[in-house]
């Protein structure tokens, strides 16, 4: 429902309460007038900006929250965790609190006051909350103009690195490699690194293997043994069943052999969709950062512009800052996964830019929402 629905429902308690928050001139007994002075404020696209303009960050990235969750009602448990979640401290906030001293439940107060809530308007729902879709629609233009504000464009470098079409073939080169050779797994149940290295100079893509001692956990079920990409080739076999661990031994499994024998192309969408929720656990809004990097990476940008831009929609995960996130565990992973191309520039250094392929899964992202598992 759109904003102007939701007002009719709604009481005329509630209407005054929304009159009020914006400062409405009409008469607070005219549930007619309440609505259209309502309606007429929040449907100017100034105001609209104005009042974006002075929201904290929290705020920001609560309302980014529901923008990109496909649920259609919440309850009051659910958005006040949420609230919780938006209101962690990035970065930039640790080095100017803004903190309010308010609570998660008067947050949620706040935002039915402002007309973002609704409770539901049958028996069923009315103990739930909705959020009117013409204001989220409203609050991704406005966003995206902001963030795009911030963002440096580059020309286009001389040299960059696309890697689109190298996870699918590496794929069946893992499994190839599983099938060909009898791998022997530790007390820990990971190949052993002999293997892991002698595996590395097969694929495509040659990472460095992990060093003991490492801080690794939060990424995927093999992400504290073996290194990104290989573990996310790996977490994704091992889903299909394609691959299985018995005893002490990897061994490919009959699914594995006729996904072999079909020589299908593995859809790289499919590991995208897996992969947004493996790493959902360490990065809750992961498909709207994916959205928003492809909004503002349409061009080369500097990466250093893109972090100012989006960083503060970050939460810091454990001992992952912002910034090792959306480098790390998100651009990074969007190039391994062939959506992202990434070069050096004399003038900006590190710039990104999305590729067709990687527009088409964000786009997908609207629909997949921050709330969703696959």
């Amino acid at each position: 429902m759109n904003l102007a629905d939701m007002l009719t429902y709604a009481d005329i308690g509630q209407l005054s309460n929304i009159a009020s928050y914006y400062d409405c001139d009409c008469k607070r007994n005219s549930k007619h007038d309440l609505i259209q002075s309502i309606l007429i404020k929040l449907g100017r696209r100034e105001y609209f900006e104005e009042l974006m303009g002075h929201l904290s960050e929290a705020d920001l990235r609560f309302l980014n929250s529901l923008v990109f969750d496909t649920r259609s009602g919440y309850s009051l448990e659910e958005l006040v965790a949420t609230v919780r979640q938006a209101s962690a401290e990035t970065v930039s906030e640790k080095k100017g609190k803004q903190e309010k001293g308010e609570s998660p439940r008067e947050a949620v107060a706040r935002y039915r006051r402002s007309g973002w809530l609704f409770n539901g308007f049958t028996h069923s729902t009315k103990y739930t909350f909705q959020v009117p879709s013409d204001l989220k629609q409203k609050f991704r233009d406005v966003l995206g103009q902001r963030l795009q504000e911030r963002l440096l464009l580059s020309a286009e470098p001389n040299v960059y690195r696309d890697e689109q079409g190298l996870l699918s073939a590496d794929m069946k080169i893992l499994l190839k490699y599983i099938e060909s050779q009898e791998i022997e797994l530790n007390t820990e149940g990971f190949m052993y690194r002999r293997y892991q290295q002698q595996l590395m100079t097969s694929l495509h893509i040659n990472e460095p293997l992990i060093s003991k001692g490492e801080w690794r956990f939060g990424y995927g079920r093999s992400f504290t043994e073996y290194p990104d990409r290989l573990a996310l080739l790996y977490d994704y076999a091992y889903a299909r069943h394609w691959i299985r661990e018995t005893g002490n031994r990897l061994v490919l499994t009959e699914r594995g052999k006729e996904c072999l024998e079909e020589g299908n192309e593995i859809s790289v969408i499919q590991i995208f969709s897996f992969w947004l929720r493996l790493y959902k656990g360490a990065v809750p809004n992961l498909s709207s950062l994916v959205y928003w990097i492809s909004q503002c990476s349409k061009e080369w940008v500097s990466a250093a512009s893109l972090y100012e831009s989006l960083g503060w929609l970050i939460r810091p995960f454990y001992y992952d800052t912002s910034h090792t996130i959306l480098e790390q565990r998100v651009i990074r992973m969007l190039m391994h996964l062939g959506l992202i191309r990434i070069g050096e520039s004399e003038q900006s250094g590190t710039v990104i830019r999305m590729t067709a392929l990687g527009h088409k899964a964000a786009g997908a992202c609207l629909h997949i929402g921050d709330s969703d598992y696959y």
